[in-house]
């Protein structure tokens, strides 16, 4: 924590004493590089010109020159907020002690939603705070691991709304490693090719115009692959939403390596998130999604917001063989007739159609809801959408490789509808 005055912001000048602001930046500095923003060695020297400057003027002042210093990208000013709020807050340790001596009543008020990154700083600012205090002598305690899960398999198999930052991260790195995301199309357009596919006239003539016909080499073309959309629609509703929140934190790792991914949100009625989801940071941009839907944890009406979707949707962004991921457990409340009906005119607009349910984490999964009777008999994929191995089998599906054990059929031909 930065050591200062009573408003928690120093008073003498950086060049000035002994030299503490100076060393405060440097470390706040660190603790930025921690929670995802890159400030470099110069940055820090032109933070310290930046404050002597202004001459440490107000709060704001001074949050306004190292923002204006340490920022770099529009979507790092709340994580940047944040830090700042954590990092020079007041050190009043006389009125901090009295309050912890003083007996009080529990508090009935709601707990104050954490802001966006407010986990990812907490942490950066405490890694800093274990590097600078000084070791410890411990007494070493033998721990016998013969019967515990390695961590890597702990991860594969945990919710990512149970992580913390680091599994967070580690988790991002296994999903980055992975192969896949990337089914390419054959598109009707052409490229020039270095090898013999198919031959370019139009090229070859030009290549001969610049000898005056003494010399004719072909030019060859092949046709050109592009990655398909992905288009994602994602429940929201009471019984949908952790496992939603969840794949948004995926999907937004996929939307950095892969481009044209649309992401639509629907409970009760459909919101376009895709412009939220374009965040650099994926805490603000699962905050924007939740910001902006105004449905969320509600009722669901899976037919009716298919419809929607159809209708004002469909056309624009289910074109060049579209993949589309419907992530629902299909618990229909409404009546399952137009639900049928739109999830076939789904299917038939799009390439593929995988449908995600969470619930086929259950061993003993039957599709006995009226819902998933109505739309089993038009998806191409049901795959489980629950952890980390059933993302990566998920991530593997896009490249376009299918399986038995995915296939509606299997439901179709046991009977069980």
């Amino acid at each position: 924590m930065a050591d200062g005055g009573p408003d928690g912001l120093p008073h003498a000048s950086p060049l000035s004493g002994d030299g503490r602001l100076a060393d405060n930046i440097v470390h706040f500095a660190r603790v930025l590089r921690g929670a995802g923003l890159k400030p470099g060695p110069g940055a820090v020297a032109d933070a310290i010109l930046a404050i002597e400057a202004i001459n440490i003027g107000s709060r704001s002042e001074f949050h306004a020159a190292l923002s204006a210093v340490f920022i770099r990208r529009h979507e790092d000013q709340p994580v940047f907020d944040e830090a700042f709020v954590l990092f020079w807050r007041s050190r009043d340790l006389t009125a901090k002690m009295i309050a912890l001596m003083s007996p009080r009543t529990p508090e009935s008020s709601t707990k104050q939603k954490e802001k966006p990154g407010a986990a990812r700083v907490g942490e950066a600012l405490a890694g800093t705070r274990r590097k600078s205090a000084p070791e410890r002598e411990r007494e070493e305690v033998e721990i016998d691991a013969r019967l515990t899960v390695s961590d890597t398999e702990r991860l594969r198999t945990l919710d990512f709304a149970q992580m913390s930052v680091e599994e967070l991260a580690a988790a991002y790195r296994a999903i980055a490693e992975l192969d896949g995301a990337f089914d390419m199309t054959r598109t009707r357009r052409f490229r020039p090719a270095s090898t013999a596919s198919v031959i370019d006239a139009r090229a070859t003539m030009r290549t001969a115009m610049r000898s005056g016909g003494d010399l004719i080499l072909p030019r060859w073309r092949t046709h050109r692959e592009i990655a398909p959309p992905l288009v994602v629609l994602a429940d929201i509703s009471g019984s949908m939403s952790q496992y939603t929140r969840i794949f948004l934190h995926f999907l937004h790792a996929l939307s950095a390596r892969r481009r044209r991914v649309h992401t639509f949100l629907f409970g009760t009625r459909l919101t376009n998130v895709t412009r939220q989801m374009r965040a650099r940071d994926p805490d603000v941009a699962v905050e924007a999604c939740s910001a902006l839907v105004q449905d969320w944890s509600g009722g669901t009406r899976i037919g009716e917001t298919l419809r929607e979707f159809n209708r004002l949707w469909g056309r624009r962004v289910l074109g060049q063989g579209a993949i589309v991921l419907l992530i629902t457990d299909g618990l229909e409340r409404a009546e399952v007739d137009n639900l049928s009906a739109e999830t076939d005119r789904l299917h038939r607009s799009c390439r593929r159609l995988i449908w995600l349910n969470p619930l086929l984490r259950f061993d003993g999964f039957q599709a006995k809801a009226q819902g998933v009777k109505a739309m089993l008999p038009h998806v191409d994929e049901l795959r489980p959408v629950h952890n980390l191995k059933s993302l990566a089998d998920l991530s593997a599906a896009l490249t376009g490789a299918t399986g038995r054990d995915h296939h509606p059929r299997r439901f179709l031909d046991r009977g069980r509808i």
